[in-house]
């Protein structure tokens, strides 16, 4: 046996015990109470700890295009970013390019990432050409593949309009597939942002503004409704909005299966991060909205309505935020031209649990949010998401009475801020493992370039609601 965590409590999306797991050839290969312990090459003490399943960041744009910039952190820092969180599974995405196949697009990227990724990883594909039959029917190699999960933006210019939603939607059921939505209604945010420019509407409140609690609202409703009428799942990314929360409430209700994700900087932050002076460190998309919002999305969560929390992790450098306020030609820029992202996966699963911490959710909770209900909805509950015989040894050490207050100087991505700057925690992750491979300890990141792992994902089925 290669290594022995011996005297912690685990927990899961459903249980909480104190055992000990052993782990050989990377996976979980006995949990129990009576081990010899000569028996192992390595033997972690873990009393006072809980054990966790590594988290599963469903929702991650690394290396990522915008006007003249890409994102900070490239498949290296991100993933060592997200091994130092305790995640040990990012899902990136993949934009399909006009006239590209999606397995094609899968391959593309994936070249990019195998080198460099430092912990397992998976794809899901952004729908950008539906426009013939074959572009169409070629979601199915993508499935067949193991990258069973798309995403349509309805905003963008490479976003798609109503009928090639509704065809994907209707794809997707047909072939074992889930389509995730960027929900926003393009024709208003347009609209206002024209506006908004003409009146010398220039800070990062009017990105606010131009992308309120409505423009977003109703497109949720209007993304729903499609799912209804294709009869098909459908997963609403980044939601943060009351109305859309009221919407996926409501049709849950009905018994669709209709599926929200919301991200740490919705649960934490208001518009009012917008009126600082440096609110454009802030700028993302969907942004941050009305406290009457936020309360509504931890209730979501109270009562089950939110099924995952991601992170939409998309760093920029603050010289390229300050875009916003001049080109990089010298001339002056608005909201339009601040890169859109903020980093987020290191900081996911130790904020959520801490959350569980101070007693607002469950740690049970948190570890369903954050690990097996991504697992279970992305289709890679056969590897990942709990502590269970079988399952890859992903596990994360947190201690629950350490404190932390979040530094960008404490992170380890390659950004240099984070809005999470000066934000208390009790309780952190004090090591990470990445089947069974020691990644993270003591705030080192002690992982390797490259060896994460492409996880091929199964067909997935959904009747209901419940996962």
């Amino acid at each position: 046996m290669d290594l022995l965590i011996k005297n912690g409590t685990i927990v899961t999306a459903s249980e909480t015990y104190q055992a000990n797991v052993a782990v050989s050839g990377g996976k979980i290969a006995a949990i129990g109470t009576n081990f010899e312990e000569h028996d192992f090459h390595d033997i972690v003490d873990a009393r006072g700890k809980f054990v966790l399943p590594g988290a599963i960041d469903g929702h991650t744009h690394l290396a990522l295009p915008f006007g003249g910039t890409i994102s900070s952190d490239d498949y290296y820092a991100g993933t060592r970013s997200a091994a130092c969180g305790g995640t040990t599974t990012v899902f990136d995405f993949v934009q399909q390019d006009p006239g590209e196949r999606m397995l094609d697009a899968v391959k593309r990227r994936d070249a990019l990432a195998a080198p460099d990724a430092a912990v397992d990883y998976s794809f899901h594909i952004g729908v950008g050409d539906v426009s013939t039959d074959e572009l169409l029917d070629s979601m199915e190699e993508a499935v067949e593949y193991g990258i069973p999960s798309f995403k349509v933006y309805m905003v963008y210019d490479f976003g798609v309009d109503d009928g090639s939603f509704y065809k994907v939607l209707q794809k997707a059921k047909k072939i074992g597939a889930l389509v995730g939505v960027h929900a926003e209604n393009k024709d208003v945010n347009d609209l206002l942002v024209k506006q908004y420019l003409a009146e010398g509407k220039v800070s990062a409140w009017w990105h606010y503004m131009s992308k309120n609690e409505l423009v977003e609202g109703e497109a949720d409703v209007r993304a729903i409704n499609l799912a209804k009428m294709a009869e098909a799942p459908l997963y609403i990314v980044h939601l943060a909005d009351k109305m859309g929360m009221e919407a996926v409430t409501e049709a849950r209700k009905q018994g669709y299966p209709i599926f929200a994700e919301t991200c740490p900087q919705y649960l934490h932050f208001t518009n009012e991060v917008y009126k600082r002076d440096r609110g454009r460190n802030f700028v993302c998309s969907p942004p941050m909205k009305n406290q009457e919002s936020q309360d509504a999305i931890w209730h979501g969560i109270a009562n089950g309505n939110i099924t995952t929390i991601a992170t939409d992790h998309c760093p920029f450098k603050q010289a390229e935020k300050d875009w916003g306020i001049t080109k990089k030609d010298g001339t002056s820029g608005d909201f339009t031209t601040i890169p859109n992202g903020c980093a987020g996966v290191e900081n996911m699963y130790p904020y959520v649990l801490a959350q569980a911490g101070a007693g607002r959710i469950t740690f049970n909770k948190a570890v369903q949010l954050c690990a097996a209900n991504p697992a279970k909805l992305f289709g890679l509950s056969h590897r990942k998401g709990s502590v269970r015989v079988g399952l890859d040894a992903d596990l994360v050490l947190y201690d629950p009475q350490k404190e932390f207050t979040i530094t960008n100087e404490a992170m380890h991505g390659d950004t240099d801020h984070t809005i999470w700057e000066g934000v208390k925690l009790k309780g952190y992750p004090i090591a990470t493992y990445s089947r069974g491979r020691l990644v993270f300890k003591d705030g080192e990141f002690l992982g390797r370039r490259g060896a994460g792992e492409l996880i091929k994902c199964k067909k997935l089925s959904f009747h209901g609601p419940e996962l």
